[in-house]
């Protein structure tokens, strides 16, 4: 049966990231507009959550993300102890990217406030995390409407009549 529930700050971690994320088989598609290192817990240890996403990639699935800047250098430093997120981590910077979305297999779907920071997915102590909210749903037509603005910024649909070119890292692609 579909369902839609909001959520809010650490059910976003828990439901999101720890849940639904490596539950992925066939691709996963993230869009945040700032990206740090974050960390999250399995194996009884925090881990770096590229190691979840260099995993993922390992077993097959593809996974996208995209986001509105380049991450700082602690994310740089997981990044480079991945070495098949450098071929398999499919990637496009998009300065005028604000939505937040997570996309598991086209069935499931977060969407909301939160970037993929550790603060912003709800990953730090309760004290010290942002205050976010959102929507996680199964129920197939939202999940594609989801899966469409996702999928038109993946494939250049905004690109031709962009007035923000000059700050796109992907402008020498661009029509």
């Amino acid at each position: 049966m579909a369902a839609t529930e909001f959520i809010t700050d650490r059910e976003i971690y828990e439901r999101v990231i720890l849940d639904a994320v490596p539950r992925a088989e066939e691709f996963l598609w993230i869009a945040t507009a700032d990206i740090k290192d974050l960390y999250v817990a399995g194996s009884g240890r925090m881990r770096p959550f590229l190691e979840v996403l260099s995993n993922l990639i390992e077993d097959g699935v593809l996974v996208r993300l995209v986001h509105a800047k380049e991450p700082g250098p602690a994310f740089r430093e997981d990044f480079d102890r991945y070495p098949n997120l450098i071929e398999g981590l499919d990637r496009l910077l998009c300065p005028r990217v604000h939505f937040k979305s997570v996309i598991v297999d086209g069935e499931f779907a977060y969407t909301g406030s939160a970037n993929l920071t550790g603060a912003g997915m709800g990953a730090k102590g309760d004290h010290r995390r942002n205050f976010e909210a959102g929507i996680i749903t199964t129920d197939p037509d939202l999940v594609a409407r989801i899966m469409r603005q996702f999928d038109e910024l993946w494939m250049g649909v905004h690109c031709p009549e962009c007035q923000r070119k000059e700050f796109c890292p992907e402008r020498d692609l661009m029509p």
